[in-house]
């Protein structure tokens, strides 16, 4: 198994394949709110449905541990308090944002901006470590990405609007997420990497249960079996794209795997234009995709001096 994740083209198809599923999200989500009548402006029932997406996910990453090995669950009373807090802000409080924010844009908008979060973890890592300062090319890659996020949103329109609970809560989703990226890498030393990511589900996604299901409103969700096919997508893309991830991040160096992530918004707009009805790629959309990758490669290559590194 070690060889796998180590094995040149099996790290590009793993990783691709990862990049690929968390762009299926996109679709899914949007076809998900219409197949279970999920009311755009119904945050309780966005709150529910993603409660017990990530649960169930977290619960499927937690029992392949303990197949693999049990050990690797358990943690100290101060790491349990830290992944309680990373289940808040890392799951809880990032796709309360997401599912939320999704709702009130296109599949193809909510692709592109989630990757706000890429850029977001940049700009804050030049605050917390001496070795991962900004520099030129970096700041390069930080313009062409944000333009990109820009030009989908606001380009064709040739007119600025801006809906704090649409395309604000998705780009407050990335900020998010690039915060509990530097807590993940400060605060959660000593746990696998597999089993932060287990946790954290679990842990915030009972948290949104919690917070959810006592004001969630009759007939809020409609299940239906193609609602429940979705669903149960949902979560496995979830647990199974992040446990590769976390498999190959273990044998491989982070910043070339983090380039593979520029798929995710070009894989979630395609995806959302052939599934989502009334979505379609344009030329402005096909313009922010290609700045938004650019983007993404620039800020996240190394060159070969710092690869050896």
């Amino acid at each position: 198994m070690r060889s796998l994740f180590q094995k040149k083209w099996s790290v590009v198809i793993i990783a691709v394949f990862c990049s690929i599923l968390w762009g299926s999200a996109f679709p899914v989500l949007k076809v998900s709110y219409e197949e279970l009548k999920m009311a755009p402006n119904d945050v309780m029932a966005k709150i529910v449905f993603a409660g017990a997406r990530f649960f169930v996910a977290g619960l499927i990453v937690l029992l392949v541990i303990i197949v693999k090995n049990w050990k690797r669950i358990l943690v100290t009373k101060r790491q349990f308090f830290i992944l309680i807090l990373l289940g808040i802000i890392q799951t809880s409080l990032q796709y309360f944002f997401f599912y939320n924010g999704l709702a009130n844009v296109s599949g193809m908008q909510g692709a592109i901006l989630s990757s706000a979060g890429t850029f977001f973890t940049v700009i804050l890592a030049h605050y917390f470590y001496r070795s991962d300062r900004m520099s030129w090319r970096k700041t390069i890659g930080l313009l062409a990405g944000f333009m990109g996020i820009i030009i989908a949103n606001w380009g064709q329109e040739l007119k600025l609007s801006f809906q704090l609970d649409g395309e604000g809560y998705m780009i407050l989703s990335g900020l998010t997420a690039a915060i509990a990226t530097i807590m993940a890498k400060e605060l959660a030393t000593g746990i696998h990497p597999v089993a932060i990511t287990g946790w954290q589900l679990t842990l915030g996604g009972g948290i949104m249960l919690v917070i959810g299901l006592p004001f969630l409103d009759e007939g809020a969700i409609t299940f239906t079996p193609f609602g429940w096919g979705l669903f149960i997508y949902s979560a496995l893309l979830s647990s199974t794209a992040f446990t590769l991830w976390y498999s190959l991040l273990k044998f491989n160096n982070a910043g070339e795997l983090s380039m593979y992530k520029f798929l995710v918004p070009v894989s979630g707009a395609v995806m959302s234009a052939m599934f989502i009805p009334g979505e379609s790629l344009n030329l402005f959309i096909y313009f922010a995709i290609a700045l938004v990758a650019v983007g993404i490669i620039v800020v996240n290559y190394h060159g070969k001096r710092q690869r050896g590194v």
